[in-house]
């Protein structure tokens, strides 16, 4: 399991459920991931099968929006650029029935959309409508964004 942190510069948090025994549930909670995970940049992550991406509004089409700062496509950008996701990484989200709208959530090319939706009375598996993100789309990043995470910046760096 892995909590991203954009700003740090090991970028995400490595749960390991066999390391954890007992703490796991205390593992699951935000205090919890930052005292028991252990700091990683995006290449230490390893395959990643399941990303649970938390979302305001869904479509039946697995269209998704979160809370509009970007973070989750980033993320999971960053996860793709490592190599952690792939096309059999799972992208699943939980809400409630009434965040499920009728017609189109609007998606752009960075955008990731869900293959799952779980709400309390039924799960939803969508066939992928939706293309997934080909990677970082450094247009959309202004340079004091990419300053403020270190993991970009890296990226970015390598790219000149």
């Amino acid at each position: 399991m892995a909590v991203p942190r954009l700003r740090a510069a090991k970028c995400f948090l490595r749960l390991d459920p066999a390391r954890l025994g007992r703490r796991l549930a205390q593992a699951a909670t935000i205090g919890g991931a930052a005292k028991f995970g252990e700091a990683v940049g995006p290449e230490a992550l390893g395959h990643i099968d399941i990303i649970v991406a938390g979302s305001v509004a869904v479509d039946l089409r697995g269209g998704r929006v979160g809370k509009g700062g970007g973070y989750s496509d980033l993320e999971f950008a960053l996860a793709l650029a490592a190599g952690a996701v792939d096309d059999d990484t799972l992208v699943v989200t939980t809400v409630h029935d009434a965040q499920i709208v009728r017609g189109r959530v609007p998606m752009t090319a960075h955008d990731v959309a869900v293959d799952v939706i779980a709400t309390p009375t039924r799960l939803i598996r969508m066939r992928r409508a939706l293309p997934r993100p080909a990677g970082i789309d450094w247009r959309e990043l202004s340079d004091a964004q990419v300053a403020a995470m270190p993991a970009l910046a890296r990226l970015a760096s390598r790219r000149r």
